[in-house]
């Protein structure tokens, strides 16, 4: 028994993940914003889409991201992005500032604006569907 207390002391602890939501709660979130349902479809279109307005050289989500979610991406700095699909990475779409965030900064550089609600819930009701 001493044995056991003693090697669970060395044994460091793991910290938690600073998890405070899921994309379940962030679609059920930007939809009572929305005022309308998440249609996964319309996040895939707007996800793989070219569009203007925003910088150039990110024209759409997919420069940066794939066209598979499930897939590291590469940011235009040449760091790796880890998977946007929660089916990938467990982690994502868990932290609700990490998520206004990015969203924030990568809806603005492909759109030149900040992406509505309808549009946050679509696409992440499609990045949850993967």
């Amino acid at each position: 028994m001493r044995h056991l207390i003693f090697l669970a002391a060395l044994v460091p602890a793991v910290p938690a993940l600073a998890q405070d939501t899921s994309p379940a709660q962030l679609i059920a979130s930007y939809e009572s914003q929305a005022g309308r349902a998440a249609d996964p479809s319309a996040g895939k279109a707007f996800f793989m889409a070219q569009h203007a307005g925003g910088k150039p050289e990110t024209p759409a989500c997919t420069t940066c991201h794939t066209k598979d979610p499930r897939a590291a991406g590469q940011a235009r700095t040449g760091k790796t992005i880890e998977p946007l699909a929660p089916s990938a990475n467990p982690a994502r779409l868990t932290e609700t500032k990490e998520v206004e965030k990015w969203l924030g900064r990568n809806c603005d550089s492909v759109l030149g604006r900040e992406c509505s609600a309808a549009e946050k819930a679509d696409i992440i009701a499609w990045l949850a569907s993967l």
